[in-house]
């Protein structure tokens, strides 16, 4: 079962929803005030999104950053397609391109931003590609939904909503720059 659905452009998914526009933009600036804190300031902070939806959302993340720390804060994507365990399984995927600011990650306190945290499978393959990459001091993840099932020891280090589900529940998240809108929906 899917971590999430995604929803074709201008088609809206079915189900109850638990997250609206607003709470989707509150949970990311406490998000960010989580890193700011933990990291105790926006010093060496680079933060990783991992596509598709977890792009813009390190983007908004970095956005509400600067707000408050008045810096910039380095952002790039992640693309794990090739470090999947279910490439067998699911060969249709689409590989993304991987985006790491010129500073690189050595030495950085890397935050891997993703959207849905499920099995834990796709962050796994996200710690074999960033070790490709380099070698970080920290690696944290922030995620806007964790809706429990883990199969690997993964937690999430900033949570936008704990989400409890069923494994046959689907959780569909939608983001104003792939979707047109921001909402999530459980059905």
């Amino acid at each position: 079962m899917p971590t999430h659905a995604p929803s074709p452009e201008g088609q809206r998914p079915e189900g109850r929803v638990v997250l609206d526009a607003g709470d989707i933009s509150r949970a990311l600036v406490r998000i960010a005030h989580e890193i700011l804190e933990r990291n105790k300031g926006a010093e060496d902070l680079l933060l990783l999104g991992l596509h598709t939806r977890g792009v813009p959302l390190a983007h908004r993340i970095a956005a509400n950053i600067a707000q408050v720390e008045g810096t910039t804060v380095a952002t790039g994507s992640l693309d794990v397609t090739m470090y999947r365990d279910d490439l067998r399984s699911n060969p249709t995927r689409t590989p993304h391109r991987t985006e790491v600011p010129s500073g690189g990650i050595d030495g950085k306190t890397v935050v891997l931003v993703d959207d849905v945290l499920y099995s834990g499978r796709t962050i796994r393959a996200a710690l074999d590609a960033l070790s490709d990459l380099g070698r970080p001091a920290v690696v944290r993840l922030a995620v806007l939904v964790d809706r429990g099932h883990r199969e690997s020891p993964i937690r999430a280090d900033h949570v936008g909503k704990n989400l409890p589900t069923a494994r046959s529940e689907r959780v569909s998240l939608r983001l104003r720059e792939t979707d047109g809108e921001d909402e999530v929906t459980i059905r």
